[in-house]
């Protein structure tokens, strides 16, 4: 008797996908649990229901995600992928109920099971994908693409461990491994008949047809495997789900059985375990040789497979035809890390497909597009040539041959001119040559941005400032933005509500509309229920502090927040001087006048990165002086929050009063921290650095707390920087530093912070630290005095909400599709 296969549904368009059922979700949901689990009780714990649940709300995703693709499959319209090594995604469950407009029907659900949706969202781990900014943008951008139904489709890394979990010991940072994937990833859709080989190692041979053409034969290598695993990527309220594409190394082989019977167990299983370390963790420490293999591994593993991925899907429909494949594809390559993808999709056009180097080069320049994220000179990554020469022997040689070729204009251009055609190489000629990412990224595509108007400016006149002279018509700028449903919507839902009340819930689809807000800045009705939304979130903080820190937060203090990955440039230290400051006055019993306020750091030094830690550890100990003495409790409070993630921010964010953006003018690309902050109602103390100028343009100066030197003036300021002449003349820093030099915030570890001490008296200190310390101090007592008159400062609150609509992701993808990828929607 013949097997009956079950009928399938294949739906062509994403509209018709089938709707949400709501009246079955409370019986998938008993489904799952009961079934697909094998849980009878919920018990204490609410990981299996989290699973139940998460699976419920993924059945009703798979469909549109299903209707989505095969609607662009069969449309043959322009799509855009879009790289990134990090996406830093967040809980998954709330927002994709958020999106599908699903909140009542799932807390109607959950009551059967005695609880709500708050408590089982707690059961979801963050996902590991990503360090910070950067990768938080990358989700952001996902949520965005979808929500205007922009066919994008993310490709990244499915890393097992992410960054690291972080803990203070003592004060130090300790770093341990963060195995967000040991409880399951329910979002997540395994296709391993999609797996794609990535070469590494091996040799190149060279030969010749009967037609004098040369073909390169890449040999002898060590061939990967990518499996990839899909997310489902919901947009707001639309029916589109577009797809976040990870990539899972292994073996192609999982060991050579006849080594292992034979006894070389080690020997057996190392190819499998050196395929597997690709994806193992996000962003190895590359101090070492072996880190640096690593890491580039990862960047190449990344590019390949999703070039090979989107090509066969174009070979699959239109076989190996590439004319017009340029018209309908962009890859936008997001910061310097896969850049490589230039060189590969050459090596595949020219060795898979054959193709002439001209028409591989053209589509390549046609389909490829940067965003630089920083303008930090050592940021810009570099690698050796003769790693690339072991490891991508290929790709190693069309890199050569596009900087020849593309030495040849820069000849063009200047004739005769050595020294430029040196500075502009893809390879930095010295005892060991290295190749220049960025540059590779820069010439190999159509588009470069910044990601602000003063970071696109200072990578036209600065970084960049050859390359814009030579093709000034690729460079251009998108200010980044943040998605209001998760940063306003999700984050805090009272806040959302008091507005939805007021000016309707339009503003989350079209945050432009969120300006209506000003019309009620001056209402002291409105201003008392915006104030008793604030303080409830101040509440929420303060346990979460508590729990994390055993720190006592006071909510009718100020809080004061600087949260960001631990860095010299965004100046934890200056914050953490000023925090001395304030601790010294009252020790000096100058308390009058002083406004109680509460502190709150967090954020992650990388592994290897010396100075950052020794920050983490200074502001621990100022930490634990201050909150164990009897008479700064009235006045100060300060507290380190470890392991700082999405999900802390959203709690983070809602209840913050002052949001530190104080990095040295020229060094932040863009922050989108202060993006977040300031849709929340915190009011922004910073420098005329990144996003906060457009930031304090739109809310206007009287809103915005601005201290410090511009880029110009701090650049001219390196020149002859004294420090030693400030702190003498500076009274208010000369105590601070007489304080750290006496180790009173270090009795029982004597020089523990003369590092610290020395970089801030140093003449060559590039962040400039003493020279910002004055104005930083009288800032924040202009922003102190503010605080005092309640009124005036919930006016500057609500306008800063009602000024946020220029910083939504929705405006910056808009931009990216209308001048960048040329994308239509999906109709």
């Amino acid at each position: 008797m013949a097997n009956k296969s079950a009928p399938v549904c294949v739906v062509k368009h994403w509209q018709d996908a089938p709707k949400i059922d709501e009246d079955t979700l409370t019986d998938d949901l008993t489904r799952h649990f009961y079934y697909t689990l094998g849980r009878d009780k919920v018990g204490e714990s609410r990981l299996y229901l989290y699973h139940a649940l998460a699976l419920t709300i993924r059945d009703r995703l798979v469909a549109r995600c299903r209707a989505t693709k095969e609607h662009i499959k069969s449309q043959k319209t322009r799509k855009a992928a879009y790289l990134s090594l990090e996406f830093l995604m967040g809980r998954a469950l709330s927002n994709a109920v958020i999106n599908l407009d699903l909140h009542e029907q799932v807390q109607s659900a959950l009551q059967e099971y005695c609880t709500e949706l708050e408590e089982v969202a707690e059961a979801e781990h963050d996902a590991g994908l990503g360090n910070g900014g950067l990768g938080r943008l990358a989700a952001c951008f996902l949520d965005s693409c979808a929500s205007l139904a922009l066919p994008v489709i993310g490709y990244g890394l499915r890393y097992e461990f992410g960054m690291f979990n972080q803990t203070c010991e003592q004060g130090h940072q300790v770093e341990q491994p963060d195995n967000w994937l040991r409880e399951g990833h329910p979002w997540e859709l395994a296709a391993p008949e999609q797996a794609r080989r990535v070469k590494f190692f091996g040799h190149v041979e060279v030969h010749t047809d009967k037609q004098g053409r040369q073909h390169h034969e890449w040999l002898d290598t060590q061939d990967v495997l990518a499996v990839p695993y899909d997310v489902p990527v919901p947009g707001y309220r639309n029916g589109v789900v577009n797809t976040l594409r990870l990539w899972k190394s292994e073996a192609t082989d999982e060991f050579d059985l006849t080594e292992f019977n034979a006894g070389s167990y080690s020997e057996a299983v190392a190819k499998k375990n050196q395929a597997e370390q690709i994806t193992m963790v996000l962003y190895p420490n590359d101090a070492s040789e072996n880190g640096k293999e690593l890491r580039l591994r990862q960047q190449y593993f990344l590019s390949s497979a999703s070039l090979q991925d989107v090509i066969a899907t174009w070979v699959e429909q239109y076989g190996d035809d590439f004319k017009d494949f340029a018209d309908f594809h962009v890859f936008q390559l997001n910061d310097t890390h896969p850049s490589i993808a230039v060189a590969e999709l050459m090596r595949i056009l020219l060795d898979d497909y054959e193709l002439e180097w001209d028409e591989a080069w053209k589509i390549t320049t046609s389909t490829m597009a940067y965003t630089n994220h920083t303008l930090l000179p050592e940021a810009l990554e570099r690698w050796s040539v003769s790693l690339f020469q072991r490891l991508l022997p290929r790709l190693l040689e069309i890199i050569y041959e596009i900087n020849a070729r593309f030495l040849s204009e820069v000849a063009l251009k200047w004739p005769g001119d050595i020294e430029k055609q040196r500075a502009l190489s893809l390879i930095e000629e010295s005892e060991h040559p290295q190749i220049r990412m960025a540059y590779l990224a820069i010439v190999g595509s159509y588009s470069v941005n910044g990601v602000a108007a003063l970071h696109t400016e200072l990578l036209k006149a600065g970084l960049f400032n050859d390359f814009y002279q030579l093709c000034p018509e690729k460079f251009n700028n998108k200010t980044n933005g943040v998605t209001p449903r998760r940063w306003l919507s999700h984050c805090n839902p009272q806040l959302a509500a008091l507005i939805s009340e007021k000016i309707g819930d339009g503003w989350q689809a079209d945050f432009s509309k969120i300006s209506e807000l000003r019309r009620f800045y001056d209402n002291h009705a409105f201003q008392q229920q915006w104030l008793a939304v604030k303080q409830q979130n101040k509440r929420r903080l303060t346990e979460l502090v508590k729990q994390e820190c055993s720190v006592e937060f006071d909510p009718d203090m100020m809080f004061d927040v600087q949260v960001k990955r631990i860095h010299e440039y965004k100046r934890q230290l200056l914050n953490i001087l000023h925090v001395i400051h304030l601790y010294d006055r009252v020790c000096r019993g100058e308390v009058s006048g002083l406004v109680p306020r509460c502190v709150l750091f967090g954020g992650k030094a990388a592994p290897g990165y010396y100075m950052a830690k020794k920050i983490i550890k200074l502001i621990n100990n100022v930490a634990s002086v201050i909150n164990n003495d009897p008479a700064a409790k009235p006045y100060l409070r300060v507290a380190f929050l470890p392991n700082y993630n999405v999900s802390k921010m959203e709690v983070i964010c809602p209840a913050t009063d002052l949001s530190e953006q104080i990095s040295t003018a020229g060094k932040e690309a863009s922050g989108t921290g202060n993006m977040k902050f300031m849709m929340n109602g915190a009011v922004t103390i910073g420098t005329l650095d990144g996003a906060n100028i457009e930031i304090r343009d739109c809310v206007g100066a009287d809103n915005f707390y601005l201290f410090g030197l511009t880029a110009e003036e701090a650049q001219q300021a390196r020149l002859h920087y004294q420090p030693l002449k400030i702190i003498e003349s500076n009274q208010d820093l000369n105590r601070v530093m007489t304080l750290l030099e006496s180790g009173h915030f270090n009795l029982f570890e004597p020089n523990i912070f003369d590092d610290i001490i020395n970089s801030i008296k140093s003449s060559s200190d590039p962040w400039l630290v003493a020279q910002d310390f004055p104005s930083y101090v009288e800032s924040q007592e202009h922003a102190a005095q503010a605080y005092k008159d309640k009124e005036h400062w919930l006016r500057m609150s609500i306008l800063n909400t009602a000024a946020s609509g220029k910083f939504s992701s929705d405006r910056t993808i808009q931009e990216y599709s209308d001048d960048i990828w040329r994308l239509s929607p999906m109709q």
